[in-house]
């Protein structure tokens, strides 16, 4: 779905006046051990644009964020500038990682008072950001573990549509003005468009404890299910939950590990996490898999190496499924897919392609997708068994299978 079909849709649900109506992820929030480092990292490997900050420099005395923007994604590196600034306390039993998933509402203060009401337990009560350009209001409810989704509401020159064509973020920031890896980003882009969906990791038993708590809390409802018998390999399972917002914009799967032989990928995500839940990936959208994948490979992104018999049999799957419901074929270069171990799957409403990262820093917890839709709304189902096995190979690697 196109940026302006997602903002069509969440301009129809306005008319509904539900305060929990939501309009898009607002950003996504990292918690990091040294922001301007890990700024820099994401800028080089995945594209992104250093665009703003705010630091001792422009007056923020507890905190350092950066933002990074690619399309219209747009992710938060925070820091704490002391030892007990909460993002330091997360850094110290997490590792890095994602802390808030936010998202963009027409009123903060009234989505959050909604949530208070559907049993929602509050993160922070909601705060005015104000200066002489507009106002934000930002408000949070816990979700399982770390994970935290703000509220945000945008007034005036911080209104969505201006952040979007690179206004300032929020009161406070300052634009970031001539780095070369700016410039390389914009010469060589890696093509991510926005947020397609963020995966969260919960203890065994809990899943549907969080399922309950999107459709009670949020107002969400399921959207798929996969069980053992869906995501399983000899050694290890898990069983899924897709969660979805009433327009379907944004989806949260909600993973929790299966009984196995060996240890399951979120029992690993867990042990690695303080045996705390918490957000394992994100799947950023490309509309071109094969640029953004070969971009991203030349740029130094490690990612999941799968099988040589994976591309033996997954044409013969795909297109069976593809003629069943009467869609084109693949069009994409399957050579080229295969020389760029990209994974294909397809579903009744068409097909996609995906292919995972390896960890994005040395404890085994945090990965990136990138994901391409050729109207498949699915989550390759059919990869799963193969995505399984390469997991559990770097597991074994690890020594955590």
């Amino acid at each position: 779905m196109s940026t302006a079909s997602r903002t069509a849709r969440a301009t129809d649900i306005d008319a509904t006046r539900d305060p929990l109506a939501l309009i898009d992820v607002d950003h996504v929030r990292f918690h990091v051990g040294n922001a301007k480092q890990a700024a820099m990292f994401y800028a080089c490997t995945f594209g992104f644009r250093i665009d703003q900050f705010s630091d001792l420099t422009t007056g923020s005395r507890t905190e350092a964020s950066y933002l990074l923007t690619q399309g219209n994604i747009r992710l938060l590196l925070t820091t704490g500038l002391s030892k007990d600034h909460p993002a330091q306390q997360e850094v110290l039993r997490f590792g890095d990682g994602v802390k808030d998933i936010a998202l963009t509402v027409f009123d903060a203060e009234k989505a959050w008072s909604q949530a208070m009401r559907n049993g929602g337990e509050s993160a922070y009560e909601p705060r005015e950001y104000r200066d002489e350009r507009g106002t934000v209001v930002m408000a949070g409810v816990k979700a399982y573990g770390r994970a935290v989704h703000s509220f945000v509401s945008r007034h005036g020159g911080y209104a969505l549509p201006e952040v979007k064509r690179g206004g300032l973020f929020l009161p406070g920031f300052r634009r970031i003005e001539g780095l070369s890896v700016n410039d390389h980003n914009e010469r060589h882009p890696c093509g991510l468009k926005y947020v397609d969906h963020c995966v969260g990791n919960v203890e065994e038993g809990r899943m549907n404890t969080w399922v309950k708590w999107y459709e009670d809390v949020l107002g969400f409802a399921m959207f798929k299910h996969f069980d053992d018998r869906d995501i399983s390999t000899d050694y290890s399972a898990l069983m899924s939950k897709v969660m979805a917002s009433g327009n379907h914009l944004i989806k949260m799967p909600i993973n929790e590990p299966a009984p196995g032989k060996k240890k399951s990928q979120i029992l690993e995500y867990l042990e690695w996490h303080d045996m705390t839940p918490g957000v394992q990936h994100l799947a950023l959208r490309t509309d071109d898999e094969l640029s953004s994948v070969a971009e991203l490979r030349r740029r130094g992104v490690d990612f999941l190496a799968l099988p040589d018999s994976y591309y033996e049999i997954v044409w013969n799957r795909v297109n069976t499924t593809l003629r069943r419901y009467g869609h084109e074929p693949v069009r994409e270069d399957h050579e080229r897919i295969r020389d760029l171990g990209i994974l294909v799957d397809a579903d009744d409403e068409g097909y996609l392609l995906q292919l995972f990262t390896k960890p994005l820093q040395d404890r085994p917890t945090l990965f990136f997708e990138i994901i391409c839709r050729r109207g498949s709304q699915s989550f390759g189902k059919g990869n799963f068994k193969a995505l399984f096995e390469a997991l559990e190979i770097e597991q074994e690697r690890r020594g955590n299978l």
